[in-house]
């Protein structure tokens, strides 16, 4: 009897779960627990729309442009602030270091020494005619001096309200003029060195090019010491202060530029996705920061390597986990977005122009 009992309890709680089972699927629910991981909790309501989703960042059309010092040694001045704009060639930064303006004061000393004695030998004609070359590089090269000297202080005073965007295209035409003259005076040089009949330069005109070219390397150094724009764009980020000590080792830059004049998504694709994704496929970019707003893109490059993420893909997979593709995506017009803005890239299936 007890036996009986025991089999009709099995057969009543069989029966129970088909009822409820039935009941279940009848009213749509789902017969499994919700899957909860974070690879699920990531796919869109709509992901049958996208041909791939992937993590990205926002950032100039000219990339991120850091900008470090060429050689070792403190801040004197930083010239500009986070905001400024600039344009190429514009001093930054300027360093301190006393030793070069030594040696240049010691090649201008030995220059004018050595040239004494140059003129006191009279020479032949083609010689006078090297040496009428020789002199006229160097005054092309003190004028190319010059003319960046008047370019430096013009763009700090247009950044200070006391000159204008037209005063510093001058001073920027007179400083490529200068540097087209020194150009044209080297080419004028070469060719009479080159000349057959032009003879050897004498011990004396030998020591005098030695000191110009001791003048040329102070100079050179001096020149490091003013850090410049490498392109047009603003200044992102500043981080190097008047004393610290500064090297192309340093950690950090000292100064982030960027072209801000359109921006860009840079997007790290999985690797599975790689033959999926082509030049000119439209792309939609949904901003974490406005959500429920999406902007247009078109995608203008895919990386030849896949590679460890640098970023991660935001707690997805562990970062050792991830390979990933670069992709570049252009925004036809990135609304409100701003550099370094975290953003999901969706690719859509309908839109590819050209295979990568």
């Amino acid at each position: 009897m007890l036996l009986l009992a025991g089999v009709k309890d099995r057969q009543l709680a069989i029966a129970l779960s088909l009822l409820i089972a039935c009941s279940i699927a009848g009213s749509g629910l789902p017969l499994h627990a919700e899957d909860t991981s974070p690879a699920s909790r990531a796919k869109p309501a709509d992901e049958k729309r996208w041909q791939a989703v992937a993590p990205g960042r926002v950032e100039p059309v000219s990339g991120e442009i850091k900008v470090v010092a060429p050689i070792a040694a403190p801040i004197g001045e930083v010239l500009v602030k986070a905001g400024d704009k600039v344009s190429a060639g514009e001093p930054l930064v300027r360093l301190r270091d006393p030793e070069p303006y030594a040696r240049l004061a010691s090649a201008q000393a030995q220059i004018a020494m050595r040239k004494r004695a140059r003129d006191d030998q009279a020479p032949s004609s083609r010689a006078a005619d090297r040496r009428k070359a020789e002199d006229a590089v160097a005054d092309a090269e003190q004028a190319v001096l010059d003319a960046r000297a008047v370019f430096d202080r013009t763009s700090l005073h247009k950044r200070a309200g006391h000159a204008s965007e037209s005063d510093l295209d001058s001073a920027r035409s007179a400083l490529s003029r200068a540097e087209d003259e020194l150009n044209q005076q080297k080419a004028d040089l070469r060719g009479l060195e080159a000349a057959p009949t032009t003879p050897l330069p004498t011990q004396v005109e030998g020591q005098l090019n030695v000191a110009r070219a001791e003048l040329l390397a102070a100079q050179a150094t001096i020149q490091k010491l003013t850090i410049r724009a490498p392109i047009t764009g603003t200044v992102l980020q500043v981080n190097g202060k008047p004393g610290e000590m500064t090297a192309p080792s340093s950690p950090q830059p000292l100064i982030l530029l960027g072209d801000l004049s359109a921006l860009r998504v840079r997007a790290e694709l999985d690797e599975r996705d790689f033959g999926e994704i082509k030049i000119g496929q439209v792309v939609s970019v949904r901003p974490e920061a406005f959500r429920g707003r999406e902007l247009p893109g078109t995608v203008s490059f895919i990386a030849p390597i896949v590679q460890p993420s640098r970023t991660g893909s935001r707690g997805q997979r562990n970062q050792t986990d991830i390979d990933v593709v670069e992709v570049l995506i252009d925004m036809a017009d990135p609304g409100p977005l701003a550099v370094g803005m975290k953003v999901d890239a969706y690719f859509r299936y309908d839109s590819t122009s050209a295979q990568h």
